[in-house]
């Protein structure tokens, strides 16, 4: 990264814009199902900012060259910058539109 900011600084804004706010959850009513659009509480968020960016960084060394260490600092990099080609900002985006086409 060229810019001289502090790893951790860049690391906890890539995790606050990595963070869904609502997700979907399934209700059952009378045998049929539906989507409901709900909150996030502040721990689940960043357990799933950190899941969407572990599991981005794995697929993109899998079966490639890159190491995966060199991949996660780019989706880090990527979700800092809120860049799409993030898998956790890509993720995050679907999630947040799936939760607002449910309400």
């Amino acid at each position: 990264m060229s810019s001289r900011k502090n790893p951790v600084e860049v690391f906890v804004k890539a995790l606050e814009n990595a963070a869904p706010r609502e997700e979907i959850i399934t209700i059952e009513y009378g045998g049929a199902r539906y989507p409901k659009a709900i909150e996030c509480s502040p721990q689940r968020r960043i357990d799933l900012a950190l899941k969407l960016m572990v599991q981005g960084s794995y697929h993109r060394s899998f079966n490639s060259k890159k190491s995966i260490v060199d991949t996660l600092a780019d989706e880090i990099i990527c979700a800092y910058t809120l860049n799409m080609s993030s898998n956790a900002i890509a993720k995050k985006n679907e999630l947040e539109r799936q939760a607002d086409s449910s309400r």
